[in-house]
């Protein structure tokens, strides 16, 4: 009977160990200039890119109705919306910092892709596994990685990285290059020197600033 029992008691622990979750990546804090220092670089490479690669929107975090996009418009109204069938977004008021511009409208707001979608395939998204970018395209897992953004502002960054556009206000400059490096650190993307030489250029104005980063799933 002991033998039984202890046969149980380990099959039991087997089942735990097989099912737990795999332990949660630690964040990072680093300064910016030293984040940007340990950015791998590589060439980009655009062989093969097409946007329907990136699953985007899917049925979201919470599975609550809502698709990524309508729950991301959600999470980051300064006035919260109200949500009626079919996740329809009525109401509500939202700050876009690329511009500085308040938009009560959620037709007016598109949700950005920190680092775009084909700069990501540039970057090593090309060789990720379908679910991988699908992941990526649809993450929540850290607030930078997609933001709410007025519609024109964000088209006309369309798929360009910090040595091509930055936000229209200066005021966003900073906070911009840190989200745009720990979107980078996060999902181990590279950087070409190009856009290494402008993120070390805009980061001499910005003293102190560090990026907090965790590293995505």
């Amino acid at each position: 009977m002991v033998k039984a029992l202890s046969r149980g008691l380990a099959a039991a622990l087997a089942v735990l160990s097989f099912t737990a979750s795999p332990p949660a990546h630690a964040a990072e804090t680093l300064p910016l200039t030293e984040a940007i220092a340990n950015l791998p670089v590589a060439q980009e490479d655009r062989t093969g890119y097409d946007r329907d690669l990136f699953k985007h929107w899917n049925s979201g975090l919470r599975r609550d109705g809502c698709d990524t996009r309508k729950e991301v418009l959600i999470d980051e109204a300064v006035e919260r919306p109200t949500i009626g069938p079919r996740c329809r977004l009525t109401g509500g008021r939202w700050w876009s910092y690329y511009d500085e511009a308040q938009q009560t409208d959620p037709a007016d707001l598109d949700i950005d892709h920190m680092v775009p979608l084909a700069e990501a395939w540039d970057s090593g998204a090309s060789a990720w596994t379908p679910e991988r970018r699908e992941a990526y395209a649809n993450d929540q897992g850290a607030e930078e990685t997609l933001v709410a953004v007025t519609d024109n502002v964000n088209q006309a960054k369309g798929d360009q990285d910090p040595a091509e556009w930055m936000p229209p206000s200066a005021t966003a400059h900073c906070r911009y290059i840190t989200e745009w490096v720990g979107t980078k650190m996060r999902w181990q993307l590279t950087s070409d020197a190009a856009e290494l030489a402008a993120l070390d250029d805009l980061a001499r104005a910005c003293p102190g600033q560090t990026v907090t980063y965790e590293p995505a799933p």
